[in-house]
């Protein structure tokens, strides 16, 4: 695109699936570039980070990419991937279009269930149903995917792998919520939630009440829709690491590495191509998920490639 850095552009791409449609572009930097998606699913707009490949053209239709969906955390925002890591230098991604769309500070990669009447904010359909046409129709996006993430993104990584048998090819979390039901988590995001601002009962319900809709959420309870690809899960157990201040400990990274544990004993269970790094020593922080990042970064190229 003859779009310098830093300047916005109004677009009026369509096709994706709902209405959806881009409505402005804006080049960040070498190979980056800003999508503004009008969502219906969403009921705004919301934000989508282009990694573009090398050769990559938006107008040249005979060429297609394959694709790795990268998802971010809790609390945090689309262009976090390429804030805190090194994403956009990897040599081994200059053939892959990755695509890192907002999720949410606290959306949690969910159609909301809205005390049963559904609608808006709808983030899987907005990443899948809407998105994913609109890339593949004007972005130069192929059908050879695969999705990972950390922390919520890793919840979002293996919901949309289990929600959507074929769509993806392999799916990889990072210190992933991979549990959500847990021990007493449940009560830990219902606070999160009402500390966002929101309905806390408006994502998922109650979990006693509406215990179907949290383990229709849960990849613990989806472990063998998960049979068929390649699962890569990593945590550490909360103690002080490599990279992080002597005597330090995590709480959170210590209850998502019981998660993590259980979620891979049950994808074992289940006949799953399941590829653990549980490090030990290691907290909830951006260093751990980029080596993560680079760790995983095989068996997702494999996938992609085969």
């Amino acid at each position: 695109m003859a779009v310098m850095p830093g300047a916005a552009t109004a677009a009026t791409t369509g096709g994706g699936g709902g209405g959806a449609r881009v409505v402005a572009e804006e080049k960040v930097g070498p190979r980056l570039l800003d999508l503004t998606v009008s969502s219906p699913a969403l009921g705004r707009t919301a934000k989508v980070r282009l990694l573009t490949p090398d050769g990559w053209n938006k107008h040249r239709k005979d060429r297609r990419w394959p694709v790795l969906y990268l998802l971010h955390g809790c609390c945090d925002s689309y262009d976090s991937w390429t804030r805190e890591t090194d994403v956009a230098k990897l040599a081994q991604l200059r053939d892959v279009l990755v695509v890192m769309p907002e999720g949410g500070p606290v959306g949690w990669y969910s159609d909301w269930w809205n005390h049963g009447k559904g609608g808006p904010p709808a983030w899987e359909t907005f990443h899948l149903g809407e998105l994913r046409p609109l890339l593949e129709d004007d972005y130069g996006a192929g059908t050879r995917r695969v999705v990972a993430g950390l922390s919520m993104g890793g919840l979002g990584s293996l919901l949309y792998a289990a929600h959507r048998p074929g769509m993806f090819r392999a799916a990889a979390s990072y210190s992933g919520v991979v549990h959500p039901l847990h021990g007493d988590f449940p009560a830990g995001l219902l606070d999160l939630l009402k500390e966002y601002g929101e309905d806390p009962l408006a994502m998922w319900g109650d979990p006693v009440a509406q215990r179907a809709v949290w383990e229709a959420h849960d990849p613990y309870y989806l472990a063998g829709r998960l049979r068929s690809l390649p699962v890569f899960l990593s945590s550490g157990d909360g103690t002080a690491g490599p990279f992080d201040p002597p005597g330090t400990y995590d709480d959170l990274e210590a209850v998502l590495n019981e998660m993590n544990h259980a979620v891979a004993d049950r994808l074992k269970a289940a006949g799953a191509h399941v590829t653990t790094d549980f490090y030990g020593p290691g907290t909830h922080d951006w260093p751990y998920w980029q080596r993560e990042l680079h760790r995983s970064l095989p068996m997702l190229l494999r996938a992609l490639n085969r």
